[in-house]
């Protein structure tokens, strides 16, 4: 191609690059209903320089104010014989002059005021003789620096043969400053957003940790495992949580009227640790020199058994004595009530998660045992014999995780057909892994970690797209209005947001520090201990404080919906058109806001 043709091509592509630039910004402007002639309407301009000089005055100090009232004759309308002479007016002192001093209803008449104490401010009323005051023209008026104001307003349709009044009410600031009401109560929401925004960063920080190493590509890439292997794990995991569950409600019930008394819950928490040491001590002894017999192997299992109900009896007995105690202390403690509270309510969090605990603990050592089992079988067994197993354990997992979706489904739609939301699910699901498992190979192992890598992107990156506003209407919803929603919503919001970039940066540290951990043999737990978390921990601060930050200016967003924090107080100030006290909230947040980054910038600099 000839240089001339290029360059003629090079400008026609121009052109038309640039054409179509500025319609999309012809367009833009259209659809953004773009109109600059409002702005410059003598009403609008005018509110908007009411709203910006009352944001520049924040309501954060106040005086006490001292009143001058003074009254000036008008009638309403002109008396046919005419105005009488006043009677002991003197231009001494602080006085108001009306002209005209009469007129009809309607008319305007102009009022000036004399020897008032310099820049002072306050109403003009009309004063009836027969009915309440009456708000008239302009409410406020203000004193320049000789005491004298002057104003327009027009007479109300008080029609009245005698004298009215027009009464001028100025007010002057006396005595020492103090803080007003609205920032008092500021103070206390901003303190309450800051410690919201905190245990919402504490909570979400200590989940994304564990969360973000799944969604790490570098390591879950290497996890691969053989199909029966995948499908035990599955099965084990799912009757590991059910049978947790029942079995943490079960020893709820049982152990009710134990854990409720002080001295047994007390006893429970000082031998229970003692007792789960021995027996986990001797069913995992460090080393042997034969195999055990069959019994001693049964009863090793049965006592691991009954270390995971004592445990779990040993949490509701920590939990029922942190609630026992937590009242007393509180009216013991007086001035730090707020330590016996914490007891109450972090005893009241552990009896309600402990069933969730005990539910994963009880999928993870099943669905880890039946994982082994799958294992060791698919090493074992001919291939035949595999590929059967496969075929078998694939269709069930594939058939019981689709009933568990159609139940969802069932739930949330309210379908009430079996067929359609179990039977059929499970048929699908069955013929899904019966076909899997008839296109892998019997020992060819599957990359499960990037299954569950995707997975944890997908789950992560949906929740994300949610805004914590959204999430807090709902909390709201659970749990009602006040800061312990804001808190579950922007701690859900963290878990996801910190997962997601903690993962990033896991992906992204070198690979030379895990090939030599894993070189010496270490398993994954070591690797991820010794070789990931010594690299990404100044990270890891980086984005836990910048998270910190975020979560405070979004609690005065969620605050709008009933979430707490600062947010309430600003939405109502806003509302009630307060741009005075919704600018000492703005203020305070700019103040915190600032004040963490710099704090922030502190931390990175000396840990990163």
């Amino acid at each position: 191609m000839e240089p001339k043709s290029r360059d003629r091509r090079k400008t026609l592509l121009i052109t038309l690059a640039a054409f179509f630039t500025f319609i999309v910004i012809a367009l833009a402007v259209e659809v953004t209903d773009i109109d600059l002639s409002t702005l410059r309407s003598e009403q609008r301009q005018s509110s908007l320089t009411r709203v910006i000089r009352a944001l520049f005055h924040p309501d954060i100090i106040s005086y006490q104010q001292e009143e001058v009232i003074i009254d000036a004759p008008v009638y309403v309308p002109c008396p046919a014989e005419g105005i009488p002479p006043a009677e002991g007016v003197s231009p001494a002192g602080a006085y108001i002059v009306v002209t005209p001093a009469c007129g009809e209803p309607g008319e305007t008449v102009h009022v000036e005021g004399f020897g008032f104490v310099p820049n002072t401010q306050g109403p003009l009323r009309f004063v009836p003789n027969t009915e309440p005051p009456v708000s008239l023209g302009r409410e406020v008026v203000e004193t320049d620096e000789a005491g004298h104001f002057s104003a327009d307003f027009v007479l109300p349709n008080r029609p009245n043969e005698g004298p009215q009044t027009i009464r001028a009410i100025l007010r002057q600031s006396v005595g020492a400053p103090s803080f007003t009401k609205n920032a008092y109560d500021t103070w206390d929401k901003i303190i309450e957003t800051i410690f919201l925004a905190l245990l919402a960063t504490i909570v979400g920080t200590l989940l994304a940790v564990p969360l973000s190493f799944f969604a790490a590509r570098n390591l879950m890439k290497p996890v691969r495992s053989p199909l029966a292997s995948i499908a035990l794990s599955m099965l084990g995991w799912i009757a590991g949580i059910y049978a947790g569950l029942k079995a943490a409600n079960w020893i709820a019930q049982f152990t009710q009227s134990y854990t409720s008394n002080v001295l047994i819950s007390a006893l429970s928490v000082l031998l229970i640790p003692v007792i789960v040491v021995f027996l986990i001590r001797w069913a995992l002894p460090e080393e042997e020199t034969q195999v055990p017999p069959v019994q001693i192997r049964l009863l090793r299992m049965a006592a691991l058994v009954l270390v995971v109900l004592l445990a779990i009896y040993g949490l509701y007995s920590l939990a029922g004595l942190m609630m026992s105690i937590g009242t007393p202390l509180a009216e013991a403690l007086r001035f730090f009530a707020f330590m016996g509270s914490f007891f109450f309510h972090a005893g009241d969090i552990l009896r309600t998660v402990a069933p969730v605990f005990l539910a994963l603990a009880a999928g993870g050592a099943l669905g880890g045992l039946a994982s082994r089992l799958g294992q060791q079988a698919t090493e074992k067994l001919p291939d035949q014999a595999v590929k059967t197993m496969n075929i078998l354990l694939a269709a069930l997992a594939g058939a019981t995780l689709m009933a568990l979706f159609g139940a969802a489904i069932d739930w949330l739609y309210q379908v009430g057909r079996l067929t359609l939301t179990l039977w059929w699910p499970a048929a699908i699901g069955a013929a899904l892994g019966a076909a899997l498992a008839l296109r892998t190979k019997a020992k060819d192992t599957l990359p499960i970690g990037l299954v569950i890598y995707y997975t944890m992107r997908t789950i992560f990156n949906m929740l994300r797209s949610v805004e914590a506003l959204v999430m807090a209407i709902v909390f709201v919803i659970a749990v009602g209005i006040g800061p312990f929603a804001g808190v579950l919503a922007l701690g859900l919001h963290t878990i996801v947001s910190l997962a997601k970039l903690y993962s990033e940066q896991v992906e992204s540290i070198s690979s030379g520090p895990l090939e030599a951990i894993q070189a010496t043999g270490a398993n994954r737990l070591q690797t991820i201990v010794y070789a990931v978390i010594p690299q990404v921990i100044p990270p890891f601060i980086s984005y836990t404080m910048y998270r910190w930050d975020i979560n405070v200016r979004m609690s005065t967003i969620i605050g709008f919906v009933g979430g707490g924090g600062i947010g309430f107080l600003l939405i109502q100030n806003t509302n009630l058109l307060n741009y005075r006290a919704a600018a000492t909230q703005m203020l305070a947040i700019a103040v915190v806001v600032a004040s963490l980054d710099y704090i922030s910038s502190i931390v990175r600099e000396r840990f990163t």
